[in-house]
């Protein structure tokens, strides 16, 4: 089974391929889903986290308050590296099961979308790599729209993860997306199969 590692920088569109390769039939796994089941509650992931950063992260009903982690993690690199050394490995734990499953099924191609490939040297143990990105303009703007933050905090969030630029010269296969739904179908679905050597139709 060749894997495929997915990824790019904070709203560069990585999540929109990734659900536009699943629609298409492709085995897509999800880190970012991976990571919300790691901290579920009653799970040892939120109990470490809870450890760690105190009982305020907590939602009333007990779930994890993704914003107010955010605010705390996105603005301190100790912090950050904390949350990561806690979630990072149960993630790993989850994805190697996914792709056991998937290969005994028989799947000749998964893809993983991670947005810390390359910062976690998970390319390594990749067929092939595929980067979504934009321009740093486009990526700010749509971080600030998106996650609803003012210029400085959208601009800290960027900063936090490896440079768009940095990421390109590692990937295998670079999809710019700055343009509209259907360029990124058209652009993804030929990188797909320059790693893959699978064609696919995707739809915007």
């Amino acid at each position: 089974m060749k894997l495929i590692g997915l990824t790019g920088g904070i709203a560069s569109g990585k999540s929109t391929a990734g659900k536009m390769l699943a629609k298409a039939g492709v085995a897509v796994i999800d880190a970012d889903v991976l990571a919300r089941d790691a901290v579920a509650p009653g799970s040892l992931g939120l109990a470490a986290i809870v450890a760690r950063f105190g009982p305020d992260v907590l939602l009333p009903e007990g779930g994890l308050d993704r914003k107010k982690l955010g605010s705390i993690v996105f603005q301190n690199d100790e912090s950050r590296r904390a949350l990561n050394h806690i979630v990072h490995p149960e993630v790993a734990r989850l994805a190697a099961a996914r792709l056991e499953e998937l290969r005994a099924k028989g799947a000749d191609v998964a893809v993983y979308e991670v947005p810390l490939l390359f910062e976690n040297g998970l390319d390594a143990a990749m067929d092939g790599t595929i980067l979504i990105a934009c321009a740093d303009d486009v990526q700010l703007r749509r971080t600030m729209e998106r996650d609803g933050l003012q210029e400085a905090a959208a601009r800290a969030r960027v900063a936090a993860q490896m440079p768009l630029s940095e990421k390109r010269k590692r990937a295998a296969v670079v999809v710019e997306n700055d343009g509209s739904r259907a360029d990124l179908a058209q652009a993804l679905a030929a990188a797909f199969e320059q790693v893959t050597g699978q064609r696919l139709a995707l739809a915007p």
